[in-house]
């Protein structure tokens, strides 16, 4: 039964937020000065397009969604994935969908650049969760309890693939399986799905020649140092080269046309380079704080949908800070997927604040501990 009172939101979550917020923002400025001149003539584009459209819209959603019940976004769940299904689809079209890349993951609506596969994410994550709690005693059952489950998934990780994005489809999966199995479904499901997926994977792998270029180089990175391995070579330099304490802030030397993609998915590696392991580890362990708060939030949330979305969102942002950084330092291949709260892009950092108001909603309505 549902807790009519209402407890105090829990207060160190917003503070771990605001340490990975703060941090974030310092780093991108660093990080974007080089490319800000380069492009707009200033060095200050970046930031202030993110703290204008992302942080600050991204705040504002965070608030707004802390003081919703989060029992509304179920009740609203058919809305949100005819939605989110329809904007995936809309990147496809001509004049609304934004290329680069060699990618079509953007949609342009007025003055706006919206990615709508930062929705489907938390789209996917509430899914899941009112899923569960509906069968929770039949998750034994594969074709009653998991199989439509993943039908749903398959659909949007085929649409987030047509784009394509590999990287965030992996995500995706990652979060979708680890609910499922926290969930409690049976560990030969589990076991199966592992194995399929790998197969699917390696097809994908295999259709596409960069992405078997990408997989050789991570074995092997001296592959194509002027190619392909160009990327995870400069972030190692980079990495390398910030040692114990760093260059210092600000004074990173391979932003300056070194390092591709210095203010996305390579924005670890400058801060390395200039803060240093010492600092670095202080925003790893920020994420492990993250995860630890998200995993005592799901288990005193009130119900199994509570539960689950908190796991959901606390999974998402981890897993994906995970796969950024493990990119990084090459201990997994190259995917392109961002660092959560720090690199560039207002509709990700947007998607990513509002999923912690959730989760501070469920907080709320949790017998919640104040300590870690």
């Amino acid at each position: 039964m549902r807790k009519t009172a209402f407890e105090k939101i829990d207060y160190i979550m917003p503070l771990i937020i605001g340490g990975l917020l703060t941090f974030g923002l310092m780093v991108l400025y660093s990080a974007s000065t080089v490319q800000s001149f380069a492009n707009f003539g200033n060095t200050s584009y970046y930031i202030l397009h993110q703290l204008l459209y992302g942080a600050g819209i991204g705040l504002v959603a965070l608030v707004i969604c802390s003081k919703i019940d989060y029992h509304i976004w179920q009740k609203y769940l058919g809305f949100l994935i005819g939605l989110s299904l329809l904007l995936l689809l809309m990147v496809k079209i001509p004049g609304l969908g934004f290329e680069s890349g060699g990618a079509t993951r953007w949609l342009h609506i007025g003055a706006f650049t919206f990615q709508p596969a930062e929705l489907a994410k938390l789209v996917i994550i509430i899914y899941l969760a009112s899923w569960v709690e509906k069968k929770k005693n039949h998750l034994h059952d594969f074709y009653s309890g998991v199989l439509p489950s993943l039908i749903i998934v398959g659909l949007f990780s085929a649409l987030i693939l047509w784009q394509p994005d590999l990287g965030t489809m992996l995500i995706l999966l990652l979060v979708a399986f680890f609910m499922l199995f926290t969930a409690g479904i049976p560990w030969k499901y589990f076991f199966y799905s592992i194995i399929s997926g790998s197969l699917a994977l390696y097809l994908l792998i295999r259709l596409e020649p960069y992405r078997v270029r990408r997989l050789t180089t991570f074995f092997n990175p001296a592959f194509d140092p002027k190619g392909i391995s160009y990327q995870i070579n400069q972030a190692l330099l980079a990495i390398g080269s910030g040692s114990l304490f760093g260059f210092g802030y600000g004074l990173s030397r391979q932003k300056h046309y070194y390092l591709p993609e210095v203010i996305n998915d390579s924005i670890f590696a400058v801060m390395a380079e200039e803060l240093g392991f010492f600092r670095v580890i202080i925003v790893i362990f920020l994420f492990v704080l993250f995860a630890v708060k998200g995993a005592q939030i799901a288990k005193k949330a009130p119900d199994m949908f509570g539960k689950m979305v908190a796991i959901g969102i606390t999974s998402w942002i981890v897993l994906q800070a995970a796969v950024n950084i493990g990119a990084m330092v090459n201990i997994l291949p190259l995917t392109g997927i961002p660092l959560p709260f720090f690199s560039y892009g207002s509709t990700a950092l947007i998607a990513n604040l509002a999923a912690v108001g959730i989760l501070l909603n469920i907080s709320k309505h949790s017998g919640k501990v104040n300590s870690i």
